[in-house]
């Protein structure tokens, strides 16, 4: 005979709670990056900013909605790194933690760029905001797969 099956102990649920919170953060940072992305290339094809001595150079938000959008959106996904790296260091999952600490600074190194980009209007920047994207979104999605597989080892 088998027993009937038991609930788990309180700290196991919380855990486990705190591990799904962690999954969900984890997967809606990566859709705001995405989100994020589309932005940052309609900003690309069908904005034009002034060059530097114009009124308006280096304005984010008189430069068109796709650009105030873009970075309202870049600093929405500062907030949401940070929400990120609070959940992982709650749930005491160290990948996600160093997962998400990597996140937070590649997500930095694209609001610096970008805002490089919007004074200088130079390709270099546009690379960098491209490439911490890029790690930012690596980051991320390494991380969702570290909090997803934990939850078998909890």
């Amino acid at each position: 005979m088998t027993s009937p099956p038991t609930a788990a102990p309180p700290a196991t649920q919380k855990i486990q709670s705190r591990q799904a919170g962690l999954r969900q953060a984890s997967l809606a940072i990566l859709i705001l990056l995405i989100a994020q992305f589309g932005l940052g290339m309609g900003v690309n094809l069908y904005v034009t900013l002034p060059t530097a001595g114009h009124p308006g150079h280096g304005s984010i938000f008189n430069n068109g909605v796709l650009l105030a959008l873009h970075a309202t959106l870049g600093l929405l996904l500062l907030l949401s790194a940070i929400f990120v790296l609070v959940r992982a260091i709650r749930a005491r999952n160290a990948a996600v933690i160093f997962t998400s600490v990597a996140g937070l600074v590649a997500i930095l190194g694209a609001v610096f760029f970008g805002s490089m980009f919007t004074d200088k209007l130079t390709d270099g920047y546009s690379l960098g905001m491209a490439l911490a994207f890029a790690a930012a979104l690596a980051c991320y999605a390494v991380g969702l797969y570290a909090a997803s597989t934990r939850r078998g080892s909890s």
